[in-house]
């Protein structure tokens, strides 16, 4: 039996500006994925007036928050954040039914935002540690103190598949550095991410923390009359958000997804425990996550051994609605993806790659849903989109090498640059390919999000991104750098004679 929400129909969120809700005339109606037709709930779309309110009100609450220390604003976090948990079951529900994802996976992403949050508020005391450069001898006589400031307004924008736990990864790390925020959840599932950030801003100083939901064309002021964006998207989502902050020379921190590789060593170790860790990183979330794998390369020797093991594991998946109890794989998030991948599938078959679909798409009011088979291809041309473009969806190339200079190549060849993982028996071997890996995280015999060490600092390199998040890493992305230079008068006359 599905488990829904007795209020879906009638789910509804505002704005919240200035420390006050806010109603909008127009709303976005929420579509669930999973059930053609049904509507989750109601979000309000901000005008672009509300949108200049929510800056305005940032930019008055800015002075006195930026006044405080970081370990009184760490305080006062901390109180904010405090019985977050109350409502996560509900969160979850009402996640679960916009995004389309199960339940369970819905729950974590509203854990992961606590988690992200409390850990960055212990980084309070390396917010303002700056260093002093001593005099050199025979040199200009001057000291010269570096420290840290922060940069004002800063916008956070974050994507459907797991934005409440993406929120966490920059929000409360720019809220310590001494920042207000003004957080634009994503327009296709904002009911979820509205609730749990409100709840946070109502116990912050009114304007610290606001949030606006609505139509992207008008939020231009969210991008444009900011200090900073910190935005999580696709790589053309990320082109369009640093054109905008281009005639504002408004900074940006931009993490953008990847085409990840996962290189399976001739030592690999395929027991269960692996196999279910390799299986998690491709299908979590339906494929729909930046970080899964993407690409998986295995030494020829063993692929016959990881197609057979991804296929025990896929024959299992339970394809359903995110909220019925057994579903392992919900819908796609929306039709243009469903109908992109199933795009990508169908073009590997027509060239003639080896395609294996599983488990069976569900029926009755569900039929119709964004639901697809799961898929793996194996060996496939490389110029193939499957391959090159990344997929979103339930859906892995399996590429045999022969090398692992082969492997590290293979793993290289590719536009992006956000994760990748190794799989071996030999840490000298991991080392050594891991080094190899252009992107910004790599795993030893892992891989995928859940996994993440929330204490690192994260982003990608080439096109998948600029900057990077988490850690003191992520604190010092929402500073400015600050020379404050002492000359000694003494000893500059006496250089001078």
């Amino acid at each position: 039996m599905t488990d829904t929400l007795s209020t879906a129909a009638e789910l509804r969120t505002g704005l919240f500006i200035g420390g006050e809700a806010r109603e909008t005339q127009e709303t976005l109606a929420i579509a669930d994925p999973g059930k053609p037709g049904a509507i989750v709930g109601h979000a309000a779309s901000a005008s672009e007036q509300d949108v200049a309110d929510a800056v305005a009100a940032a930019r008055a609450a800015y002075p006195a928050w930026a006044a405080l220390s970081p370990q009184e604003r760490a305080a006062k976090m901390a109180e904010a954040i405090a019985g977050i948990a109350d409502d996560r079951d509900e969160d979850a529900a009402v996640l679960s039914q916009e995004n389309g994802k199960i339940r369970f996976e819905s729950w974590v992403d509203a854990l992961v935002f606590e988690i992200r949050w409390n850990l960055a508020l212990m980084l309070a005391d390396e917010v303002d540690k700056g260093h002093t450069l001593p005099v050199v001898p025979g040199a200009i006589p001057v000291s010269t103190d570096v420290s840290y400031q922060p940069l004002g307004v800063v916008t956070v924008i974050v994507p459907f598949n797991w934005p409440i736990a993406i929120l966490g990864a920059s929000l409360p790390h720019a809220l310590l550095a001494g920042n207000t925020a003004i957080v634009k959840p994503p327009p296709s599932a904002p009911l979820a991410t509205t609730r749990v950030v409100q709840r946070v801003a109502e116990k912050l100083p009114p304007g610290v923390l606001n949030i606006v939901t609505g139509k992207d064309e008008n939020m231009g002021a969210l991008i444009t009359d900011v200090d900073k964006v910190c935005f999580t998207g696709s790589v053309n989502g990320g082109k369009r958000i640093m054109e905008m902050a281009s005639k504002s020379l408004t900074r940006v921190t931009l993490e953008l997804g990847g085409n990840d590789a996962a290189v399976l060593l001739e030592d690999a170790i395929l027991d269960d425990t692996h196999l279910d860790r390799l299986y998690a990183a491709i299908y979590d979330t339906t494929g729909q996550i930046c970080m899964n794998a993407k690409r998986v390369f295995v030494h020829r020797s063993r692929l016959d051994e990881l197609v057979a093991g991804m296929a025990r594991r896929l024959e299992r998946a339970k394809i359903g609605y995110g909220l019925d109890e057994g579903t392992t794989m919900g819908p796609l998030h929306s039709p243009a993806q469903k109908a992109f991948v199933e795009e990508i599938i169908q073009e590997a078959k027509d060239a003639g790659a080896d395609v294996r679909e599983y488990g069976e798409l569900p029926s009755g009011d569900l039929a119709g849903g964004n639901f697809l088979r799961p898929a793996i291809v194996v060996d496939p041309e490389p110029s193939l989109r499957v391959v090159t473009q990344e997929q979103f969806g339930p859906v892995i190339p399996i590429i045999p090498f022969d090398t692992e200079e082969e492997a590290v190549r293979l793993a290289n060849d590719t536009w992006g640059g956000l994760c990748g993982s190794v799989w071996t028996a030999s840490p000298e071997a991991a080392q050594r390919v891991g080094s190899q890996l252009v992107c910004g995280y790599v795993w030893i015999n892992d891989h995928g999000a859940t996994r993440l060490d929330l204490r690192a600092p994260f982003g990608g390199m080439k096109k998948s991104g600029i900057g990077r998040e988490q850690g003191i890493e992520g604190v010092r992305a929402f500073q400015d750098t600050r020379a404050i230079a002492t000359i000694d008068p003494e000893a500059l006359a006496a250089m001078a004679h």
